[in-house]
């Protein structure tokens, strides 16, 4: 994704350049861990099947959650600051539309994984393990965020005091789901790499197991990229004229 560079005296402010380098590292950042996940599975795992092989199936499960609930998710929590010059209600709605893309990819990933377990021959139990107990905590945190998001700062008829006192859980939440997922995430490669890479034995660090460890470093190196952006003080997007405007014509409105 790419963000707006603004005027020329904002390209002079120190703070704004800095942000604009820890933006394009954090995108490659995102991408290469796509590609990293993409090699992985198709490498080392059969790549990308549907439910007549379960086992391949799964695949999907860590592509799309590494797509949605990672780089998607992550870049919907950076679309204020990295986007400084676009009005906020344009903002606001590509944030929830990254959001949606995000949910569905995340969804999708959750069938997957649940059909790689239960038409397994045997069947393999669900939710046993703190990656998926972790793991589905992100996805209801996630969810609840985005309908307490949608009905504050989207839908019409909420006054203005309610959302301004909303505003820091919105933030607090949407980070720590972040967070979550990528925690979650980790635990996933590790568990998967334990139980998939065999012969020879992930003990061992055969390319597969080197390979799964590098995606975990990418892992948190975006998320932490990602929460620095969000919360550095200095990087904060400041309004622009039309949204002072939109601002006053909501509160005369009112």
């Amino acid at each position: 994704m790419l963000f707006s560079l603004g005027s020329g005296k904002a390209n002079m402010d120190p703070a704004l350049i800095n942000f604009k380098v820890l933006y394009v590292l954090t995108q490659l950042c995102g991408l290469t861990m796509i590609v990293l996940v993409a090699t992985w599975i198709g490498q080392h795992f059969g790549g990308l099947a549907g439910t007549s092989n379960p086992g391949v199936e799964f695949n999907w499960h860590p592509l799309f959650m590494t797509i949605g609930f990672i780089y998607l998710y992550g870049n919907s929590i950076l679309i204020y600051r990295g986007f400084r010059t676009t009005r906020k209600k344009t903002l606001k709605l590509t944030h929830a539309g990254i959001h949606m893309g995000a949910f569905i990819l995340t969804v999708i990933a959750l069938k997957t994984v649940f059909d790689s377990h239960n038409l397994a021959n045997p069947p393999i139990p669900n939710m046993y393990s703190l990656h998926s107990w972790l793991g589905l905590s992100a996805v209801i945190v996630f969810s609840l965020q985005y309908v307490a998001g949608f009905v504050a700062f989207l839908a019409p008829g909420l006054r203005e005091n309610y959302r301004i006192a909303m505003m820091p859980l919105h933030i607090y939440f949407g980070l720590f789901g972040f967070v979550l997922a990528i925690a979650s995430a980790l635990m996933g490669i590790t568990e998967k790499a334990i139980f998939a890479i065999k012969t020879p034995a992930y003990s061992t660090l055969p390319p597969a197991g080197v390979l799964a460890n590098v995606i975990g470093v990418m892992y948190v190196v975006f998320g932490a990229l990602v929460v620095y952006l969000a919360t550095e003080p200095s990087y904060k997007r400041k309004p622009i004229p039309e949204d002072t405007a939109l601002l006053n014509s909501s509160s005369v409105n009112e």
